[in-house]
């Protein structure tokens, strides 16, 4: 039975800040992504596969990093969110994707010895510090409120060729691995996942088409409806 209005808006909560990495790798003619299977445990998406993220950690916007946000990535993700909450999100993505797939996406410690958070201790014990220069900022998508579970979602991707380490993970992902863009759209993937590849694909692809200023894809859910606009 559905349930009335008042009974939607207090089962949803707010949206946790959650960000999203696709890495990507070039092939001959055309180009693979990262993917996981989420397992059946999982009350968020099971048995969905997915790209490597989880929701933003309050050590995520303390950590140091190896160098600055690209500054034309910065203007994007500062639209909708403070400069620290955005040096969070790039962080986060990063921290996701080494625990889940054991990947590193990091340049050399710039300070070596000095402080860093407990959740980043086993990447910086490998000597990197994140390299969120290197990530491109895509997509925002926000959790419909009939889910279980809420995220305002960053979907961030970055050139695979630039990571470190090989494919392992904590067990939140099952069954990691590259996979092309055609058999990508074959797997069980949610459906923004499906709409995000796209858009991976004409950036890789079609690079021309994404100049520094330009506007950002933000997808939601309204009365059952779906609602794109742009930040």
């Amino acid at each position: 039975m559905q349930g009335t209005k008042d009974e939607t808006k207090k089962r949803a909560g707010r949206p946790r800040d959650a960000a999203t990495l696709i890495l990507y790798r070039r092939t001959r003619d055309s180009f693979e992504v990262l993917m996981g299977e989420r397992h059946g445990g999982h009350a968020f998406m099971p048995n969905r596969y997915v790209f490597p993220g989880g929701a933003v950690s309050p050590m995520d916007s303390r950590v140091r990093t190896a160098s600055p946000i690209a500054p034309s990535v910065a203007e994007r993700l500062e639209r909708a969110a403070t400069p620290a909450r955005a040096r969070a999100l790039a962080a986060a993505a990063i921290r996701e994707t080494f625990e889940e797939t054991g990947l590193v996406l990091g340049h050399s410690d710039p300070t070596p010895g000095k402080h860093v958070p407990k959740d980043w201790r086993s990447f910086f014990d490998l000597g990197f510090a994140p390299a969120v220069d290197c990530l491109e900022y895509v997509a925002r998508a926000v959790t419909p409120v009939f889910r279980p579970r809420r995220f305002n979602a960053r979907f961030f991707i970055a050139d695979g060729s630039n990571v470190d380490g090989s494919i392992q993970g904590d067990g939140e992902l099952i069954n990691v691995h590259w996979v092309s863009i055609a058999d990508a759209r074959k797997l069980e993937i949610p459906l923004i996942t499906r709409v995000v590849l796209g858009h991976v694909e004409d950036f890789v692809m079609y690079p021309e088409n994404h100049p520094p200023v330009r506007p950002v894809p933000y997808y939601t859910m309204t009365h059952g409806r779906r609602v794109i606009g742009q930040d």
